[in-house]
């Protein structure tokens, strides 16, 4: 009896879990890594450990590192793109860009390691994969300038607008992100959001005549 014991692998004990599921445990480990020890710090073996799983299985389901952070840079923006859409609410431009830009800066405020996270794997994506890096940069800020569109639908503004307004929001939300994860200041980093938004309220109100609305 013990040498049949014996000649099981530890392996046949534990209960076995699809790859799916072993993946997106691995990317969302990947993201908390990454957030704490940046892109060159970020190895496999301290991604293996952080899931909780052996190094072997990682290995198992990713041929590479490269294909693992490809992977993660692709789930933090379809994270993104749930955020953008779970923030329209359905209403006028001028409010639908304002639900927006807050969304994404709570987002930011509530998972500080996406902040960190995400600002490291743009610039791996640049680095290492300069057109993959654009398009899956470019697909969010397509998700942005849709949802726009949509609120605009009754009352069409020029493309050019939209284009415009989604660049304001990208850049006001990436600077908060920016200045939320060096500082690490969450009381000033509060503050900063309503500073934030009253510059996204200035620019409505040149571009749309829109006059900024309470918090």
């Amino acid at each position: 009896m013990s040498n049949d014991v014996d000649a099981l692998h530890w392996e046949d004990f534990v209960p076995r879990i699809p790859v799916a599921q072993r993946r997106s445990e691995f990317i969302k480990a990947a993201v908390d890594v990454i957030a704490i020890h940046g892109i060159e710090g970020a190895t496999t073996r301290r991604i293996a450990e952080q899931a909780q799983a052996n190094l072997a299985m990682l290995h198992y389901c990713y041929d590479s590192k490269e294909d693992l952070f490809a992977d993660v840079y692709e789930y933090v923006a379809s994270r993104f793109r749930d955020v953008i859409k779970d923030s329209d609410p359905h209403g006028n431009l001028a409010d639908t860009a304002r639900r927006i830009l807050r969304g994404v800066m709570e987002f930011y405020l509530e998972s500080p390691n996406f902040a960190a996270a995400t600002l490291e794997l743009i610039s791996w994506a640049r680095r290492q994969r300069g057109n993959r890096g654009i398009t899956v940069y470019e697909q969010a800020m397509e998700t942005v300038r849709a949802t726009l569109r949509g609120a605009s639908s009754d009352h069409p503004i020029e493309p050019e607008t939209i284009d415009q307004l989604a660049y304001v929001l990208a850049t006001l939300a990436d600077g908060f992100a920016l200045n939320w994860f060096t500082y690490g200041d969450r009381s000033a980093a509060t503050e900063q959001m309503e500073i934030t938004t009253s510059v996204l309220d200035s620019w409505l109100a040149v571009r749309l005549g829109s006059a900024p609305v309470a918090p």
